[in-house]
């Protein structure tokens, strides 16, 4: 069975993300634990709301180096939603330019 944890950083639809992936057969542990995450055979990143609130509850919990040292590492990582768009380099959003965790380049505007 796969082990994957949804990373609770205090966003984010976490029951949905874990029920679903529970629906599918895998083991899911939601937590802020960066050491779970870390080790997890995948991370779930979610992400409701705000771009700059995103940010602001991964770089709380110190989680960014966890998620960058899992993507370097080829190892896997699926961001939902603004779980996604903080991956990018920046985020500008109603007026306001967020840093994002640079991971990918680029910026994540309203079309």
């Amino acid at each position: 069975m796969v082990d994957l944890v949804v990373l609770d950083y205090g966003s984010g639809n976490l029951r949905s993300a874990e029920r679903a992936l529970a629906r599918v057969g895998a083991s899911v542990s939601v937590t802020a634990d960066l050491g779970r995450a870390a080790t997890a055979d995948g991370l779930v990143v979610p992400g409701v709301g705000a771009y700059a609130a995103c940010m602001a509850g991964i770089d709380a919990i110190d989680a960014g180096p966890v998620i960058a040292e899992r993507v370097a590492a080829g190892r896997p990582v699926l961001g939902i939603c603004v779980g996604f768009q903080i991956l990018f380099a920046v985020g500008e959003e109603h007026g306001v330019v967020t840093k994002g965790l640079g991971l990918f380049g680029g910026t994540v505007r309203r079309l």
